[in-house]
């Protein structure tokens, strides 16, 4: 069962834009030494919305071989058509891609019902295990527990990542869905107290940069210390709270760059460079986890 801490990873690309291999490696290498548990491809940070179909598949694909079973794998499939999402679902069956991750559809808002037969149809396309992704701020639409629960009836559809914020989500959801049912954070910020509440794990931005404190994190609250997470969640506070003080990856990505895990900080319009402002809050933070020298 996945649990723990699962990177939602960026896409590295070189200064054309270009998907960047070398460093797709150094990061998947860097994640298996850290720990991490599982590994999301082309996810929201990892700029699924910016790619073709063929390199979303083909950034999945690689990052399933460079890992070669060392990290499970989970492939991002989600988009705001069903056909597309069946379509992009399907092209990984039979390979060994743990589960798929599958964003509520968004701009267009469907109804709870029209969410319900979405996911059901992504579920019946395949034999991967699905799990939802809600994210209302980024989609205009909300999962409510109420759906989950409906879908949580649906055999390959196994967890959810809730990304709402609202912790008050954690007990709705294990009111309706069985204790195998898997509950993901998808907010750095209050993913500890997720935990605490019951939930099995997060899906990390902040564990890009410090993976394995995000292991250490989760694996204490997950065993009941929550002593010694607390304490190292004080600490990469201001970290998770700058990755957000623009749009998620644009801080990821430079704060990757300036550690040195990627070669460059690119990015693909409509999403721009970290802005001047931002630059100077987040150099001073990675200094104070002693991630970049003075």
């Amino acid at each position: 069962m996945l649990s723990g801490s699962i990177v939602a990873l960026i896409t590295p690309m070189d200064e054309r834009g270009n998907i960047d291999r070398i460093s797709l490696k150094k990061l998947i290498d860097y994640h298996v030494f850290s720990g991490t548990s599982a590994i999301v491809s082309v996810g929201t940070t990892g700029e699924m919305s910016g790619l073709s179909h063929t390199e979303h598949a083909d950034m999945v694909m690689w990052t399933l071989d460079i890992s070669d079973g060392r990290v499970p794998v989970i492939a991002g499939t989600g988009a705001n058509s069903t056909s597309e999402a069946v379509l992009l679902t399907r092209q990984f069956n039979g390979t060994d891609i743990a589960a798929c991750l599958s964003v509520a559809p968004y701009y267009n808002r469907p109804t709870q019902e029209g969410l319900f037969q979405h996911f059901k149809a992504i579920s019946e396309s395949t034999d991967l295990p699905q799990i939802l992704y809600n994210v209302p701020v980024r989609t205009g639409c909300d999962i409510l527990p109420v759906t989950v629960s409906r879908l949580s009836a649906i055999k390959n559809i196994v967890g959810i990542k809730e990304a709402t914020g609202d912790l008050s989500r954690v007990n709705q959801l294990k009111e309706v869905v069985d204790d195998d049912f898997l509950l993901f954070s998808g907010d750095d910020i209050t993913a500890l107290d997720f935990m605490q509440l019951g939930g099995h794990g997060v899906i990390s931005v902040t564990a890009n940069i410090v993976p394995q404190e995000m292991v250490n994190l989760c694996k204490f609250a997950l065993t009941g210390n929550f002593l010694s997470a607390r304490s190292i969640n004080a600490r990469l506070m201001p970290l998770h709270r700058a990755l957000f003080l623009e749009s998620n990856p644009i801080p990821v990505k430079w704060a990757a760059w300036a550690v040195g895990l990627i070669k460059c900080a690119t990015l693909r319009l409509p999403l721009t460079s970290l802005s001047a402002d931002y630059t100077d809050v987040l150099k001073q933070i990675l200094i104070n986890l002693r991630l970049l020298s003075l």
